[in-house]
């Protein structure tokens, strides 16, 4: 099953708090946000980033 666009995928808490508090609420809204911004936010790290990536991915989306 495909991860919704309207929401952020299953992160992890400290993950999922460091992107609502950058303003992302959606899997949509990363779409095309570079890698090193996310991973510059505290709490974002390399496990997270990969599910971000395959989430994406499962629309045709990516990271910038």
């Amino acid at each position: 099953m495909a991860a919704s666009p309207d929401t952020l995928p299953k992160i992890g808490a400290p993950a999922t708090r460091a992107l609502r508090d950058a303003g992302y609420t959606a899997l949509r809204e990363l779409a095309g946000v570079p890698r090193a911004e996310l991973a510059a936010l505290h709490g974002v790290g390399p496990k997270a980033l990969d599910i971000i990536q395959r989430a994406l991915a499962e629309h045709g989306w990516s990271l910038g």
